[in-house]
């Protein structure tokens, strides 16, 4: 089974729906119990890095995810979720993240071109950095959906694919049993439905 969980940030209803059309077991909950009895997480977001971090802090959430992911429990971060798995971030002020993922969240003014609109809004394609179990199903050039004004940096050792935004950027990553995606599978299509099936199929 796989638990979403629920810390009042994210698009939850298309996330579920999602890995339903792909045949996952799935729930969304807060419930500790629920989550460690789950196979896999996934950690949604939307919004600002301050406001999610706060949430999962004020539950208690924070330290329960990373010793759920320390077992090898498969955890994956979708969007801001993702950047929540990097030790910090710096949008308005400096924040700090889970830590699973060596690595920080800058924003994207000043690494693409001016000429560029920020927030980083519509279809990219990805290019495949490393193999990986999560990026499984997909071909090298297929396009995924961004949301997104900050992206992860200084994350080298963990990036499995990149997009082009007037800069590489870093839209996919992975380290061990802990995965992340800037782009929304749940929004993307066939494409993302292929990726929340790897996700819900990998071995634990």
């Amino acid at each position: 089974m796989i638990a979403i969980v629920d810390y009042g940030v994210g698009n939850l209803f298309s996330l579920k729906s999602s890995f339903s059309a792909v045949g996952a077991d799935v729930t969304v909950t807060s419930d500790r119990k629920v989550l460690r009895d789950a196979d896999k997480i996934i950690l949604p977001g939307v919004g600002a890095f301050k406001d999610a971090a706060m949430k999962l802090s004020s539950t208690g959430l924070s330290d329960f995810l990373c010793e759920e992911a320390k077992t090898g429990k498969p955890l994956m971060g979708i969007c801001l979720g993702m950047q929540m798995l990097f030790e910090k971030s710096y949008e308005y002020g400096e924040h700090s993240g889970l830590g699973l993922i060596k690595g920080t969240v800058r924003p994207l003014s000043g690494v693409i071109p001016g000429g560029l609109k920020i927030p980083h809004i519509g279809w990219n394609a990805l290019h495949i950095e490393r193999k990986n179990p999560l990026l499984s199903e997909i071909s090298e050039g297929e396009c995924v959906y961004f949301v997104h004004s900050y992206y992860a940096a200084d994350c080298s050792e963990s990036v499995i694919a990149t997009t082009e935004y007037g800069a590489p950027i870093t839209a996919a990553v992975a380290m061990d049993n802990v995965f992340g995606c800037q782009f929304h599978p749940e929004k993307s299509g066939t494409v993302g439905l292929r990726i929340l099936k790897a996700f819900a199929e990998m071995k634990v």
